[in-house]
């Protein structure tokens, strides 16, 4: 869950224990009694803002709060952001020491206001998926696959081994417990 906002009141005082006073961010935080990471996110959104102190002429509570918390734009504000070609992506992923972070660098590189990391690694996991499907699952009836052989050459006292085949040619050796070999 987000934590609350400072009151408007509080965060005058950041800004002006920071540009009057000459502060440092621990000092405010531990004035304040808040966390240094607080203090940071409350000046670095002022610095974006153009604000310093002394405030301007007639700024009110809710003139503050529009400059240090804009709206978000709506996805239908926002200019159309540019997708990667997938193919392209899944094909350099197969040279040797390609990661997901030079390709997503690269993409940024080209498309400054693209999409982030995070978006970049699922959306294309989604591809993949859609694009080359995992192959289908195969149900074997076990009397066809499966043949078991018991191996007479280990002592019966214990367990018995067995020799499994499967029709595709794969065969291990694997330890079945016997309940019948045990003499209580």
């Amino acid at each position: 869950m987000p934590t609350q906002r400072l009151s408007m009141r509080r965060i005058r005082k950041v800004l002006r224990l920071r540009h009057v006073q000459g502060l440092t961010e621990r000092a405010i935080a531990h004035t304040l009694g808040v966390s240094k990471g607080v203090v940071h996110g409350y000046l670095r959104r002022a610095r974006l803002a153009g604000l310093s102190w002394p405030l301007p002429e007639g700024m009110d509570d809710e003139g503050l709060e529009l400059l240090l918390f804009p709206a978000p734009k709506a996805a239908s504000q926002s200019p159309r952001r540019s997708v990667p070609d997938w193919s392209y992506v899944e094909k350099e992923l197969r040279r040797r020491g390609v990661t997901r972070v030079l390709l997503w660098e690269e993409y940024r590189a080209a498309n400054p206001d693209g999409f982030g990391y995070t978006w970049f690694c699922t959306t294309f996991e989604a591809w993949k998926g859609r694009a080359r499907p995992t192959c289908a699952r195969r149900t074997w009836a076990a009397r066809r696959c499966l043949s078991i052989s018991p191996s007479l050459s280990q002592p019966s006292y214990a367990a018995r081994w067995a020799s499994i085949q499967v029709s595709t040619c794969l065969s291990m050796s694997a330890e079945f417990f016997s309940p019948s070999a045990i003499n209580l």
